[in-house]
């Protein structure tokens, strides 16, 4: 969240604005309800939300794998009591291992040390590790190769991501990608790699192993070779709007509908009602250079990745 934009001065929304807990329980259910598999607890940065963790043990639960994307510098003091309320895996934001680099993409006040801490936090913890690397032009794709370094071996699964034109405020030029396809040559000039077989239908990383058995990586290529006939993924802001896009212009309002008496039927009968007429192909327009609606598209720090 650039702090140009929201510094001191931001009045951010009211408390009673946000969903609570059980709100965002109750939405989760009915989703789980309806099929979805995988909740994932983003932000902005999650873990600044109070007692996130007994949201955790709420979710738990339901019949779903739960995750959460966080940049990890409150995992040392946090990782042991996600793992202990049931949270199942951790993705770590982290673009670069050179401070300097790191810190001019994130916007942030602390080193890359910290990340690391958190990473390590979380292993001990016994709490699988997802890294998303963003690689932008000129600016980080000299940490390729030392990042891929860094992580082989180790369990943790890294995963490159092509720079997006999410929201409004990142300032994207498509001279600003890198594509995963020269991603993935620069990794296997230092270490050799080969394809690897999709896990399931939908899964938005292309994988590929190591050929000396030292783990895989993962390449998010949603600029360069789109998948928006495969996705399946909705987004929830805090406030309880659905987005069935990360590059959505506008969200459906599920608070007015929890706060004004649905029940969980009719709850999961509106889930199921936008998510079956969703025709969102931004990527796949995008590619084609087709002309798009310029209207001010959500916020990556909004609804997460």
């Amino acid at each position: 969240m650039p702090k140009e934009v929201f510094g001191h001065s931001y009045r951010f929304m009211d408390r009673k604005e946000l969903l609570d807990f059980d709100e965002i329980t109750r939405v989760a259910r009915a989703a789980v309800s309806l099929g979805v598999e995988k909740i994932r607890l983003t932000g902005g940065e999650p873990l600044l939300r109070r007692e996130l963790e007994h949201l955790i043990a709420m979710l738990a639960p339901l019949d779903a794998e739960l995750t959460l994307t966080t940049n990890a510098s409150l995992l040392p003091r946090k990782a042991q009591a996600l793992a202990d309320a049931g949270l199942d895996r951790i993705t770590v934001s982290l673009d670069a291992l050179d401070d300097a680099t790191f810190r001019s993409m994130n916007d942030v006040e602390f080193p890359v040390d910290r990340v690391l801490e958190g990473i390590e936090a979380a292993r001990e913890a016994g709490l699988p590790v997802k890294v998303n690397c963003v690689v932008k032009r000129g600016v980080n794709e000299t940490e390729i190769v030392p990042m891929a370094a860094y992580f082989r071996g180790t369990g943790d699964t890294l995963r490159f991501i092509e720079y997006m034109d999410v929201g409004a405020t990142n300032g994207w030029r498509m001279d600003d990608v890198v594509p995963a396809a020269e991603i993935a040559a620069t990794v296997n000039t230092a270490f050799p790699v080969e394809p690897a077989e999709a896990r399931y239908r939908g899964e938005v990383a292309k994988r590929y192993r190591y050929l000396d058995g030292k783990g895989e990586l993962g390449l998010i290529s949603s600029v360069t070779q789109p998948f928006c006939g495969d996705c399946t993924r909705s987004r929830i802001s805090a406030e309880g709007k659905l987005y069935t896009c990360l590059f959505a212009v506008r969200g459906h309002d599920l608070r007015a509908l929890i706060r004004g008496g649905a029940t969980d039927e009719e709850l999961a009968e509106r889930l199921a009602a936008i998510w079956r007429v969703r025709r969102d192909r931004y990527s796949e327009l995008r590619s084609e250079a087709t002309l798009i609606d310029e209207a001010p598209r959500v916020e990556m720090s909004y609804i997460g990745g």
